[in-house]
């Protein structure tokens, strides 16, 4: 189970790790169940922010910390420091935080989210 109030400002992100935006809101049905994910994209310190509406199981949530390009361009070093131990503590931190590290939304750029139509509340 995730908390929903901790999945508001969780950072979604693409295949290639990319940085898209942050979940703005988390909507659901009559029933209770998730209907979907507002993301707010684009825009810098929150002018020409765009929401946009995506489907939960479009998401996929991720429990580790994203790879940077810097952790990416030195592998040999931070590849073999999670795998001993801190990757045990990680786990278990998360665990017990009860919301995932970040989201991935494959396929998508910037760019196509930019270009999807505006999420508004009505």
């Amino acid at each position: 189970m995730w908390r929903a109030s901790k999945l508001i400002g969780l950072n979604v992100y693409n295949d290639q790790n990319e940085k898209l935006g942050d979940i703005s809101e988390v909507l659901l049905d009559k029933s209770g169940k998730v209907d979907g994910i507002v993301i707010g994209v684009g825009g810098f310190l929150g002018m020409g922010k765009h929401d946009i509406l995506v489907q939960m199981d479009k998401l996929k949530f991720v429990n580790e910390p994203v790879r940077t390009s810097s952790t990416a361009s030195a592998t040999t070093g931070s590849a073999a420091r999670p795998a001993i131990g801190p990757s045990t503590t990680s786990a278990s931190s998360t665990t017990n935080k009860w919301y995932p590290d970040h989201a991935v939304l494959s396929g998508a750029t910037k760019e196509s989210l930019k270009r999807m139509a505006e999420f508004k509340f009505d």
